[in-house]
C-alpha cells in the first residue's frame, strides 16, 4: 500500500490500516471524527467554522516543525529564528512564588547546554518533564547573559527508536484562545487530521484540473497537494503541494468569471445602438470642447462595439480623477438618444448629481436634447413634470441620485444606465435601474478609485473593463510635499497668498472615530483654530461634515462652489465629486491617518481648472515607517493606478475602498499580491480553455464540471449587473 502521507512517521502510523473511502465522507459532522466529540466539535464550530470532514481538510497549517533537521545548541547564535533541538533534560527547578514563580530545566545535547524557561503552565511541565529522559524541543532562542535560552518552548517526549517521528516534518494549525484551553493546540489539531487521513483515499479527493493542465504546468495531483500541505515528507513537496492549491483556488475563481463573462456575451439580449446619429456627431464636431484623448477614443470604440452587438453591455470605466470619464458618458447617452432611447446617470450625492446636470446642460446648450435632474429635494410639482417626461419619452437623460430607483420613476424606453462612483451603491440599488425596460438597459459604472490590475483580475472578472489612463490637455500636475507641524505658519501664509490670488482652499480632518463625539470636537477645535489664522470678515469660511443636516451641508458646499467663502474646513465627505475648478490648494491634516487611495481622492479635488494646483500634508513630528512610507509614496507621483498598486501591497486588499466583498478575494492559500505570477497563469490558462470549449464539454474537463456543479452556491460572485 502506498502511504497517504509522507514521511517515515506517517509510515508508521498507517501501517496495517484498511484506508475505507466513501465519497460522501467529507460531508460528514465533524463530531463523529475520532478524538473530537460533541464538546471539542461546538468550539470548532464557534472558533473555526468547522463544521465537517471536509472543512477541516481545508483548515492548512500555517508553519511546520521541520523534523528533518534536528540542529544542535552549539549552532544557535544571535540571528537563529526559530530552531529544532533534540537533548536530555538535565535538570528541573522551581524558583518564586505565585506570579513571579518560574520553572527552568537544561537541556543538554552533545554540542552544549541550553536553558529553557516557562512562566505559564508550571504545574503540567513539572509533570511532564522527567531528568534524563530525551526530548524534542522547538522555539525561538534568544541570549541572557551571553547563554542561550528558549521562553516557553514546544516540547515533546523523544519516543523509542522507530516511533519518535524523526524525518517529517509536523504541521502546526491555527487555533485559538479557547480550544488550546481545550487542548486543542495547534499541533493537537494535526493530530485530528491524521485521524482524518486514516479514513480517506484519493477517490475522495478526486481531481478537479484537466490533465493536460497538469502536464504542463508540473502541478501534482490534488489527492498528492492535500496530503502534501498537511504532512509533507520534505519542504520540496510542501511547496510544490502549496503551489498546485494557491493556483487552483486562482483558477477556479478565474474560470468562474471568464464563464459569466462569456456567457453573458452570448445570451444577455441587449437593445441595439446601430446607429451613430447626428446628436452624437453634432456634438463630436461642434461642441465637443476639447479634443479627446487616446483613451476616451479608445473607450469610445469599445461601448460603441458593445451596443451595437445586440447583447447588453456590463462594462466597469475606471480612471483617475480628472481623466474625462463625464464626457465619455454624454457621449454614451448620445448615442443611445440617436438610436430612440433614454439615458439615467446615478450618482451618490445630490451635490454630484447638481454638478452632472449644470456641466452636460452646459455643454448641450445648444442642442435639443432634454436633461433634467430628479433628487430627493426636488420639489413636488417638478417632480410631477420630470416624471411625466420620463414616461412619454420626451426626456433624454435623466440625472439623479438614489431617487431615480425609486418605484414612482418609469422612462418609456430606457436604453442606458449609467452610475458614477459605483462602489457608493449597492448590488441591489443598482440592478433596480436597469429593472426600468423590459429589455435590460446597457450598464456603464464609473469609478474614480483606480483600481490595480490584480485586483480587476480577481474581483471585477465578470466585468468587461475599460480603463482611461491618460488627463485631458490642459490640466497640470498637481504638486504635493509633506510638511510637518512646525512648519504649519508657512502653510498657513501660503493659503494667505493663493486666496490673494482669487483662490479657494480645502482643509481636510481626518474621520477616527467614525463620526462619533470625539470626531466632531476635533473637527470644531480645527474649525476654531482655521478661524484664528483666517479672521473674518477679511476671511469666510464654510464648513461640513457628517452630524449636519443634508440641506445645510449642501447650503454650506454651495457656498463654497459659488466661491461665496474662501476655505472649506471638511471631514471626508468632500472626497468624491465636488467640482470647484477655482480651488488650488489641498490642506490634509493628520494626513498619516489615511490610507494611500483615500489621499488620492481628497487630491483630485483641486487641479480641475488650468491654475497650478498644491497638496499639503500636514503631520505630526512623530510619524510611523509605515506612515513616512505611505507618504513618501504619495508625494513622489499623481498616477491613481501606481498609488492602487502601493496601497494594495501595503493594506491588502480586503481594505481597499471599492472591491465587491463577493467571495472572489477569499482566498484561504493564494495571495494575489505575491503570487502575481500564478494569478496571470490562471488567467491566461482560462482564456484557452473557454476559448476553445466555452461549455466545458470535453471529457478532460469533466472533473472540472463536477467540481463547479457540486460548488455551486457555495461562493457566488456578486455581480455589478
Amino acid at each position: 500500500m502506498q502511504p497517504i502521507i509522507g514521511g517515515a512517521f506517517a509510515m508508521l502510523i498507517f501501517a496495517g490500516k484498511n484506508i475505507a473511502s466513501l465519497a460522501p465522507i467529507l460531508s460528514n459532522p465533524i463530531e463523529y471524527l475520532k478524538g473530537v466529540g460533541p464538546l471539542r466539535a461546538d468550539l470548532l464550530k464557534k472558533e473555526l467554522g468547522i463544521f465537517t470532514f471536509g472543512q477541516l481538510l481545508d483548515h492548512f497549517p500555517y508553519r511546520y516543525v521541520d523534523k528533518t533537521r534536528i540542529r544542535t545548541i552549539a549552532e544557535i547564535n544571535p540571528s537563529t529564528d526559530t530552531i529544532l533541538l533534540q537533548g536530555v533534560i538535565t535538570e528541573v527547578d522551581t524558583t518564586g512564588e505565585k506570579r513571579g514563580r518560574r520553572l527552568t530545566a537544561q537541556l543538554r545535547d552533545r554540542t552544549g547546554t541550553l536553558e529553557l524557561t516557562w512562566f505559564q503552565g508550571i504545574g503540567w511541565i513539572q509533570k511532564f518533564l522527567v531528568s534524563g529522559q530525551a526530548y524534542m524541543v522547538y522555539g525561538k532562542p534568544a541570549f541572557f547573559l551571553g547563554r542561550p535560552q528558549i521562553t516557553h518552548p514546544e516540547i515533546e517526549a523523544v519516543q523509542p527508536e522507530g516511533q519518535d517521528g524523526r524525518n517529517f516534518m509536523e504541521p502546526v494549525y491555527p487555533s485559538t484562545e479557547k480550544l488550546k484551553v481545550r487542548g486543542l493546540t495547534g499541533r493537537q489539531i494535526g493530530k485530528l487530521t491524521f485521524n482524518l487521513f486514516q479514513l480517506i483515499s484519493e477517490r475522495d479527493i478526486p481531481e478537479n484540473l484537466p490533465p493536460d493542465l497538469l502536464h504542463s504546468m508540473g502541478l501534482p495531483s490534488r489527492w498528492e497537494a492535500y496530503r502534501d500541505i498537511h504532512f509533507p515528507a520534505s519542504q520540496a513537496a510542501c511547496d510544490r503541494a502549496m503551489e498546485r492549491l494557491k493556483f487552483e483556488e486562482l483558477f477556479i475563481a478565474q474560470l468562474r468569471m471568464g464563464m459569466l463573462r462569456a456567457n453573458r456575451h452570448r445570451y444577455s439580449k441587449g437593445v441595439s445602438f446601430v446607429r451613430v446619429g447626428s446628436w452624437f456627431n453634432e456634438f463630436y464636431e461642434r461642441h465637443l470642447p476639447f479634443q479627446l484623448t487616446g483613451a476616451q477614443k479608445r473607450v469610445m470604440k469599445e461601448i460603441r462595439r458593445d451596443t451595437a452587438a445586440g447583447r447588453q453591455m456590463n462594462r466597469l470605466l475606471q480612471g483617475d480623477v480628472g481623466s474625462g470619464k463625464t464626457i465619455v458618458a454624454l457621449m454614451t447617452m448620445l448615442l443611445a438618444a440617436d438610436n430612440g432611447y433614454q439615458s439615467c446617470l446615478m450618482a451618490p450625492t445630490e451635490i454630484l448629481s447638481q454638478q452632472h446636470f449644470e456641466g452636460l446642460s452646459k455643454l448641450l446648450k445648444e442642442m435639443p436634447v432634454r436633461v433634467e435632474v430628479l433628487t430627493g429635494s426636488t420639489k413636488s410639482a417638478e417632480r410631477k413634470r420630470i416624471l411625466a417626461a420620463a414616461l412619454d419619452g420626451s426626456l433624454h437623460i435623466l440625472i439623479g441620485t438614489h431617487a431615480l430607483i425609486e418605484q414612482k420613476v418609469q422612462f418609456a424606453k430606457l436604453g442606458m444606465a449609467i452610475v458614477d462612483e459605483q462602489h457608493r451603491f449597492g448590488v441591489a440599488q443598482r440592478a433596480r435601474l436597469w429593472e426600468k425596460a423590459e429589455t435590460p438597459p446597457h450598464v456603464l459604472v464609473m469609478t474614480a478609485t483606480p483600481i490595480p490590475r490584480t485586483l480587476a483580475m480577481t474581483a471585477y472578472g465578470d466585468l468587461d473593463i475599460s480603463v482611461m489612463d491618460e488627463l485631458p490637455p490642459g490640466r497640470q500636475p498637481i504638486l504635493t510635499v509633506h510638511r510637518l507641524e512646525d512648519r504649519r505658519p508657512q502653510v498657513m501664509e501660503f493659503m494667505r497668498e493663493e486666496i490673494a490670488r482669487g483662490r479657494q482652499v480645502y482643509i481636510i480632518f481626518p474621520l477616527i472615530e467614525e463620526s462619533d463625539k470625539v470626531d466632531y470636537e476635533n473637527l470644531m477645535r480645527g474649525y476654531e483654530n482655521v478661524k484664528a489664522w483666517f479672521p473674518e470678515p477679511r476671511y469666510w469660511i464654510s464648513m461640513v461634515h457628517g452630524r449636519m443636516k443634508s440641506d445645510q451641508k449642501e447650503a454650506n458646499m454651495q457656498r463654497f462652489v459659488r466661491n461665496e467663502t474662501q476655505i472649506m474646513v471638511s471631514t471626508t465627505v468632500i472626497e468624491v465629486g465636488v467640482n470647484v475648478p477655482n480651488a488650488s490648494v489641498m490642506v490634509i491634516e493628520s494626513a498619516e491617518k489615511f490610507g494611500l487611495s483615500q489621499l488620492h481622492q481628497l487630491r483630485g479635488r483641486v487641479g480641475r481648472g488650468s491654475e497650478k494646483s498644491y497638496c499639503i500634508l500636514l503631520t505630526g513630528n512623530k510619524v510611523s515607517k509605515e506612515a513616512k512610507e505611505r507618504l513618501h509614496v504619495f508625494c513622489a507621483t499623481n498616477d491613481g493606478f501606481k498609488i492602487a498598486e502601493k496601497d494594495l501591497e501595503l493594506r491588502g486588499p480586503g481594505d481597499i475602498e471599492g472591491t465587491r466583498q463577493s467571495g472572489a478575494l477569499n482566498f484561504k492559500l493564494a495571495n494575489i499580491m505575491s503570487d502575481r505570477a500564478l494569478l496571470e497563469q490562471a488567467r491566461d490558462r482560462t482564456a484557452e480553455i473557454l476559448d476553445r470549449d466555452p461549455e466545458l464539454s470535453a471529457s478532460e474537463f469533466a472533473g472540472l464540471r463536477a467540481f463547479l456543479q457540486q460548488a455551486r452556491g457555495r461562493n457566488e460572485w456578486s455581480r455589478i449587473s
